[in-house]
């Protein structure tokens, strides 16, 4: 995986902000505000070299967000639903392994 995503050419830089929130099930969430085009296509780049390459794809519609929580709490809900982060410039993005809950940044790349 490391090998195919390293092939990939810089595309630049963009900006995004965290905006409002909901829920999947009982996860919360903060959802995704800013160049989502660009987001979009960095998310495509990945997901066609890595489907090319054999590695199985997503085929549910791509819905930008951050868990914040895998517990039902209203209170945090309700705190996402108004609010708006500072924007964030977006220079890299990381392959992480995910084990038990636990995150694990293992490279990043250039956008």
């Amino acid at each position: 995986m490391a090998s195919v995503l390293s092939a990939l050419p810089a595309a630049g830089s963009f900006s995004l902000r965290l905006s409002g929130g909901g829920r999947f099930g009982s996860a919360a969430w903060a959802g995704v505000d800013g160049e989502l085009d660009a987001l979009g296509r960095l998310r495509e780049r990945v997901r066609a070299a890595l489907t090319d390459a054999g590695f199985p794809s997503d085929s549910r519609p791509y819905q930008p967000h951050l868990t914040v929580t895998y517990r039902g709490d209203g209170a945090v809900r309700a705190a996402l639903a108004g609010h708006a982060s500072p924007p964030w410039t977006v220079d890299d993005f990381v392959l992480v392994e995910s084990n038990d809950g636990d995150y694990r940044p293992l490279r990043s790349w250039p956008v």
